[in-house]
């Protein structure tokens, strides 16, 4: 069940973004300044050593990052995003990613992203910035 608190025509939009849509990454919650998503990982989602892919977390993480820094309605990029994996997870495992707003100035904002496993257990920490549009 989705839970999205943001207005109807950008709800649509961010909805309608074709590679979180293709990856099937789902919104669980979703605020201004706030996301939670999820993806259930993939035998296709693996690297060499069959455990998820580091570019398939990184994703996750970003996407969680990109819809609630967008969330505001204001047109908001991510410019860097340093993320660290803690722990490994593999195909089976459910992820969910969730971004929150640590600060926001006139032109950036700042943003902690968690991604945990379907048992809670921290798979990676991230922390994203992102230029805003002028308000």
């Amino acid at each position: 069940m989705q839970d999205i608190n943001i207005n109807d025509e950008l709800a649509e939009k961010i909805l309608d973004d074709p590679f979180p849509r293709h990856l099937g990454i789902e919104i669980i919650k979703l605020a201004p300044g706030f996301a939670k998503v999820s993806l259930s990982v993939q035998e296709h989602m693996t690297n060499i050593l069959r455990i998820t892919h580091g570019g398939i977390v990184f994703t996750l993480a970003d996407v969680a990052l990109g819809i609630a820094s967008n969330a505001r309605g204001q047109a908001s990029v991510a410019v860097s995003v340093n993320i660290n994996f803690i722990k490994a997870s593999k195909p089976g495992d459910v992820l969910v990613a969730t971004a929150e707003e640590i600060h926001s100035g006139r032109r950036t904002a700042n943003y902690r992203i968690t991604v945990e496993d379907d048992q809670g257990k921290l798979i990676a920490v991230a922390q994203g910035l992102v230029f805003q549009e002028n308000k």
